[in-house]
């Protein structure tokens, strides 16, 4: 194998390949990047068996193509090597079956590689008729989402969205049993099988970060996985496996007081109320409305008070005191892109629902959290 190729082409499929390197691979090979070059172009594979990323460069992007071939070349070097080469274009040369020279008329690096028949058959199957959803829609379903799934691996379905599709109705949902985010969106088609999935949620992070404008994405669903294509990338993820927890029973129906506000406004007092908390175990803060008025309150022995007024639409008559945790709200908070919001309340111990107003579709749930 020996071609030239443009340096910013290379990094940019390369960093979006690498993304499925992981440090705890038990497998050697996969510890490498699986270069791939044919007269169509070079494929570039990287896996931890649970997450597979695949980036295709065609020819026509490809300065020179002297030789074909197939390698595997150890991930640990590779990007940092290609970024710091003082050249804009870079040439690959296999040597010796197992070594590759990566130079310039400058440069040159000589590295062990890894033998390409050790490296494992990955399938990346397609449907004929996959769900088409444009970049930024799906990015924003990701990013309302993905921020509420847990960290503790004790129970593991929690670390993905729950993913749905009924007729045209898909949902995204994910918790952590302190939170929930909701979203739906409708589908220009309907599906006639209906889906529930759970997507490991670090894995759809690393979908977010690769999709970079509207263009349309395939996702291709299966019993055990699901590929996302996307441009000249497939995004293979393996999917949690297990009944996600039905959460349609936690979002309440009816709720004793609906509070109207300028979002802004409520982020940037609660972001102030949290600073006098910071480091605390569950930065909690105290809610009161009363009067068509909101008091925000946060309290720390060693830091002192805050104590913040808003002005707010709700019934003359309502009132409530409830406290709940700062970070919480500021994460759900940053999710929505309107203007004006509402808060649902019932009591101290139900949960508050955090909405837009022009947007019914996104639902953020929080738990107040008991203080005496």
């Amino acid at each position: 194998m020996k071609f030239t190729i443009d340096k910013n082409i290379i990094l940019e499929n390369l960093n979006h390949v690498i993304k499925a390197i992981s440090t705890k691979n038990v497998i050697p090979v996969l510890n490498g990047i699986k270069f791939d070059l044919t007269n169509e172009g070079l494929s570039l594979t990287a896996s931890d068996s649970d997450l597979t990323i695949n980036s295709f460069i065609p020819q026509k992007e490809i300065k020179n193509v002297e030789s074909e071939g197939t390698i595997v070349i150890q991930s640990k070097f590779i990007l940092d090597i290609i970024r710091k080469l003082p050249s804009d274009v870079i040439n690959f040369e296999v040597i010796d079956r197992l070594k590759i020279r990566i130079f310039t008329d400058n440069a040159q690096y000589h590295l062990n590689c890894l033998d390409a028949n050790d490296y494992p058959n990955l399938r990346m199957d397609e449907h004929k008729d996959p769900i088409l959803l444009k970049g930024e829609l799906l990015k924003s379903l990701i990013n309302q989402t993905v921020f509420a799934i847990s960290t503790q691996e004790l129970r593991p379905l929690l670390t993905g969205v729950n993913v749905t599709i009924a007729g045209n109705l898909l949902v995204f949902i994910a918790t952590d049993s302190y939170r929930l985010a909701k979203k739906t969106i409708e589908l220009p088609h309907s599906i006639d099988t209906d889906i529930n999935i759970v997507i490991p949620g670090k894995n759809l992070l690393e979908l977010e970060k690769i999709i970079t404008d509207d263009e349309m994405v395939e996702m291709h669903i299966f019993n055990n996985k699901v590929l996302f294509k996307y441009k000249n990338i497939k995004f293979q993820t393996n999917l949690l496996s297990g009944q996600y927890p039905n959460t349609s029973n936690l979002i309440p129906n009816e709720f004793g007081m609906e509070v109207k506000l300028n979002k802004d406004d409520f982020s940037s007092s609660v972001d102030r109320a949290a600073l006098l908390i910071q480091g605390k175990d569950k930065n909690i803060i105290r809610m009161s409305i009363a009067k068509q008025e909101m008091t925000i309150t946060s309290f720390a022995s060693e830091s002192g008070k805050l104590e913040e007024k808003l002005q707010i639409d709700t019934d003359e008559g309502a009132t409530i005191d409830i406290s709940f945790s700062a970070k919480y709200m500021l994460e759900a908070l940053k999710t929505i892109k309107d203007e004006n919001m509402v808060l649902l309340l019932t009591n101290d111990i139900k949960p508050i629902i955090v909405k837009s107003v022009e947007d019914e579709s996104l639902i953020q749930l929080i738990l107040p959290i008991k203080t005496f």
